[in-house]
């Protein structure tokens, strides 16, 4: 900050999630599909997956993981004056979800908003409120990333229905006076990039502009990929680059969670080890925006994740949209 002597910086304070209670493996799929576990298996690493019951919609989903976010915070709906969801699967065209989150848990003060932007929500999201919080406009940020996938699959598209599940992970962040050091707590570069000439490749055909419907996920799977690696590595790159970091300080990399060849591709080509990766692609599927949060809260559950760890988080999305958070712990 310019004119004044502190130094503020976004510092995570709680982790939470939330999965649906259907968890629907990849052999009940089988059933219905005319796939099997060894080709989803071997082409995405995907081998389960959650999906939301009838009536269950993304704002519930969010507010569950909410709720465990701010008790691993240890603070209470009074205390947050944001609330930022990433979403591409809203509960309605309107109002945003994040106002329906926020009623929810009983926040009446303060800004909620949604944040589109697919599977680089989240990353987006926690871009967004680090702005805010270290402006100073802003004390406490609830980042949740939620989406309920199963409502917009096409399910006689083989190569896409496979993939996607449901879920939601939210993190509590929170503004703290900071000397400015990199071994200081907190969120330290985030890089955010979008593309529209791509839309075609991974896109929902239905809207209330344009089709009055919800429509339909349509992906070329193949192009994405192939954009994938490349996209997600330059903005890793960046990171880097602003910090002075390299792939071999990293504590853990916990990247979107969509196919386990593009994580293992994206690691490989920057040279970060098997032993620093979080996956949870294998559990979840991809959770669009969830998926990072999801990750992170797996990994700070299960001790993996400390306090002083050094944290990537990458995605990227339809749109395309693509970026890079990185957060010491």
């Amino acid at each position: 900050m310019s004119s004044s002597s502190k130094h503020l910086r976004s510092v995570v304070k709680g982790v939470g999630s939330y999965l649906p209670q259907r968890c629907v493996t990849n052999a009940e799929l089988e059933k219905t599909v005319d796939t099997s576990d060894e080709w989803i298996v071997q082409r995405t690493g995907i081998r389960q997956r959650y999906f939301a019951a009838e009536g269950e919609t993304t704002s519930m989903l969010a507010t569950h993981a909410a709720r465990a976010a701010l008790a691993a915070a240890g603070v209470g709906p009074e205390d947050i004056d944001l609330v930022i969801l990433a979403t591409a699967t809203p509960d309605y065209t309107f109002p945003a979800s994040a106002t329906q989150v926020q009623a929810a848990l009983g926040i009446t003060r303060g800004v909620a908003f949604d944040l589109q932007a697919v599977c680089s929500g989240f990353v987006f999201a926690l871009a967004t409120a680090d702005k805010f919080l270290t402006s100073g406009s802003h004390k406490r940020a609830l980042v949740i990333g939620a989406e309920t996938f199963s409502r917009i699959l096409d399910w006689s598209d083989r190569t896409t229905c496979v993939l996607f599940g449901d879920g939601a992970g939210a993190l509590v962040l929170e503004a703290q006076e900071s000397s400015g050091a990199l071994s200081d707590r907190g969120v330290l570069t985030t890089h955010l990039r979008s593309d529209g000439r791509h839309r075609e490749k991974l896109y929902v055909d239905g809207g209330p502009s344009s089709t009055q419907t919800i429509g339909h996920l349509r992906m070329a799977g193949r192009d994405v990929f192939k954009h994938a690696v490349g996209m997600v590595t330059d903005v890793m790159t960046d990171a880097f680059a602003a910090t002075g970091y390299s792939a071999q300080d990293l504590t853990w990399f916990v990247p979107h969670q969509a196919n386990e060849r593009i994580i293992d591709a994206s690691a490989d080509k920057l040279g970060i080890r098997p032993d620093q990766i979080i996956k949870t692609v294998q559990l979840h599927g991809n959770t669009s925006a969830a998926s990072i949060p999801l990750a992170l809260s797996v990994g700070s559950a299960d001790g993996r994740i400390k306090p002083g760890d050094l944290v990537m988080i990458e995605a990227m999305g339809g749109g395309f949209t693509w970026g890079s958070a990185l957060i010491r712990w």
